[in-house]
């Protein structure tokens, strides 16, 4: 199968890791026959100094031309001065809107190999933590209206939703639940906020049709507070733009590392999707062999599986992954006890990371 895939390496450590994903999306193509075709996309910060645009229109017709996209990083403190029109991050919301993808796939799944990396107590997560948060990404709080008064000293901005972009959120939400344990959590602020009570009615009206999925609701400060006292009873959680872009962080923290999770952006199907590593640009380690490659790995194989239906190539990518983990690789952020782990030969860096993973498909 012959496949296009776009490239946006972006800021920071975004190339290192994209790197990595790319040597093991070949590897991947010579062991099962494929051709995967890459084009680089400018966005993010790099875009801004060559083109004084986070993304431009060439740019994002790159992407929308191709089967399907994997993004590093954008962003970074260099571009912290820059008018915010012109922010890097702008570029993911350019590409989300562009691309019309609407969903963010977000699994956090703690790797039985990791679990001292876990900052909650053993009794806490002695039953695991795998949860689907599917997020909202084109509506809600950051696209609503927003605005400054003359004086500067009053702003606002507007958390708006319509039935569709609620309604199309939880089929997808309730048809991941039927791949999984059947429950689906909406986290919402409905004893406040209008909008969160049309994300409930909508909710009632489609789960009339999967009634073999339990539904139920949080109001999202208690969701914070469940998902690191209870964490085992969030099977997939649907929410919100900006609801679902915290709570994903924190379920990334309590997996034990924001560098081990992939995500997936997705649309109705028509045009390709957006993967990437839910972690930031950390300029700061930027070209040094040191930032944990394994989120974008994993994103890669989420590419494969939801863009390309290719599942077994997909369970190859997370086999090699569980694999080179129970070898006792790590890399300085899964590491837990960094000296004992050098002292065992098993600190490996970004570059030897991908090595391993390639050879873990080949074998």
């Amino acid at each position: 199968m012959n496949k296009t895939i776009a490239l946006i390496p972006g800021d920071g450590i975004g190339p290192d890791i994209v790197n990595e994903a790319v040597k093991v999306l070949n590897a991947i193509a010579n062991k099962y026959g494929h051709v995967f075709t890459y084009k680089n996309v400018i966005a993010g910060g790099k875009a801004i100094d060559q083109f004084k645009n986070p993304l431009p229109k060439a740019q994002l017709d790159i992407c929308l031309h191709s089967d399907a996209v994997l993004l590093g990083a954008v962003g970074g403190p260099k571009w912290d001065n820059v008018e915010p029109a012109l922010r890097p991050e702008k570029a993911l919301l350019g590409l989300r809107g562009g691309m019309k993808v609407f969903a963010n796939l977000r699994p956090a799944v703690m790797f039985p190999q990791l679990k001292k990396a876990c900052p909650l107590k053993d009794e806490i997560v002695k039953n695991g933590i795998d949860i689907l948060i599917v997020r909202e990404l084109t509506g809600g709080i950051y696209f609503g209206d927003r605005g400054t008064s003359n004086d500067g000293n009053t702003a606002w901005d507007t958390e708006k939703y319509s039935r569709e972009e609620i309604e199309r959120i939880l089929r997808m939400a309730f048809g991941a639940a039927m791949q999984r344990r059947k429950k689906v959590t909406v986290v919402d602020k409905a004893n406040i906020l209008t909008s969160s009570r049309l994300w409930r009615k909508v909710a009632e009206e489609i789960h009339e049709e999967y009634k073999d999925i339990e539904l139920n609701y949080l109001y999202v400060d208690n969701a914070a507070m469940q998902l690191v006292r209870d964490p085992y009873q969030f099977d997939v959680i649907a929410t919100s733009n900006m609801f679902g872009d915290i709570l994903s962080d924190e379920a990334a923290q309590i997996v034990g590392s924001i560098g081990m999770l992939a995500s997936a952006s997705i649309g109705n199907g028509s045009g390709p999707g957006l993967y990437e590593p839910i972690h930031g640009s950390a300029p700061d380690i930027a070209g040094k062999d040191i930032a944990n490659p394994l989120a974008t790995i994993l994103s890669a194989a989420m590419l494969l599986r939801y863009d390309f239906k290719m599942e077994e190539e997909a369970k190859a990518i997370e086999a090699a992954v569980n694999s080179v983990l129970d070898q006792g690789w790590r890399t300085g952020d899964i590491a837990g006890d960094v000296e004992a782990v050098r002292a065992d030969g098993k600190l490996v860096g970004t570059r030897e990371m991908g090595n391993l993973i390639v050879k873990a498909i080949e074998s």
